[in-house]
């Protein structure tokens, strides 16, 4: 074994860290979406790509992919035995797929207790006290991923439409949706007929930007959107618990969102879930390797 890899997988997008054996980054790559559960083999393709660009970033011959140890924290690894699925079919000489929320945890908290919500695209919720480390959410954008940004975008198409039928009261948010789809309905269904979570979440930066001029409809929809959050809170976070950190593309567009008592918990996390997910490969594969080497 010569290298450690660590990868952060979303419905975004999809980085890889290649370390060497004592958990020093010597490389970084991006590419495109990695949510196994919508899309395993493009999810496949693109932890391949972010790996060979990791590779390049630090001169490293590609052909060393076969003596690397890699963990993958991915969303929707924890469903349907996605995980394994996907591992069988990595050219790693070994790896771990974990949950996007344990390398998460691992980054944010270090070994710390404390609570984690990653918003994204989705949204997912993990906490650890002691040796105990709990999930709640991450169900993915049909049925679950409630206050993340695919069912914010969602939500504001859903609001532009009922605008425009007069149900609602319109805004200049719901206008100016309308006016990126030429004005017509007919347009916004079309898209959303084939659209993929992340292609609804593409609309999320928007929703807070008009939140931020007081936009009506903005304001609605990121207030049921922090409701949904904090319910989650309420069901996984223990109470005497005083670490939270939100994190995810739009973790931090929420901290002044939430209510008082969430806000007084919130603390910076330590590092992103990329920076975890090498730690833990050192923690799986590292020690492992050394004591293959001296045994």
């Amino acid at each position: 074994m010569t290298y450690l890899l660590g990868i952060d997988g979303g419905g975004t997008g999809c980085r890889a860290a290649v370390a060497d054996m004592n958990g020093h980054v010597l490389g970084t790559g991006k590419s495109g979406s990695a949510n196994i559960m919508t899309d395993m083999e493009t999810a496949r393709l693109n932890i391949l790509d972010a790996t060979r660009a990791a590779f390049t970033d630090a001169g490293i011959d590609y052909a060393a992919i076969s003596s690397t140890a890699a963990v993958l924290g991915l969303a929707g690894a924890i469903v349907g035995g996605n995980g394994a699925k996907l591992q069988i079919t990595l050219p790693f000489q070994r790896s771990l797929v974990a949950s996007d929320g344990v390398i998460a945890l691992q980054g944010a908290l270090g070994d710390n207790d404390g609570t984690v919500v990653i918003i994204g695209t989705g949204s997912f919720f993990i906490t650890r006290e002691g040796n105990d480390i709990r999930f709640a959410g991450g169900w993915g954008f049909k049925v679950g991923d409630l206050g993340g940004g695919g069912r914010i975008g969602r939500d504001l198409l859903e609001e532009t439409l009922l605008a425009h039928d007069r149900v609602h009261p319109a805004s200049p948010l719901t206008d100016s949706v309308m006016a990126r789809f030429e004005n017509s309905p007919y347009n916004i269904v079309e898209f959303a007929h084939s659209a993929r979570p992340g292609d609804f979440g593409s609309f999320a930066p928007l929703v807070f930007e008009y939140a931020a001029n007081t936009d009506a409809v903005a304001l609605a929809i990121l207030q049921k959107a922090a409701t949904q959050i904090e319910e989650g809170l309420d069901a996984i976070m223990p109470a005497g618990q005083e670490r939270l950190s939100l994190i995810g593309g739009l973790g931090a567009l929420f901290e002044e969102r939430l209510s008082a008592r969430y806000r007084a918990k919130l603390q910076k996390p330590l590092n992103d879930a990329l920076t975890g997910a090498v730690q833990l490969a050192v923690k799986n594969f590292a020690s492992a390797s050394k004591e293959a080497v001296h045994g």
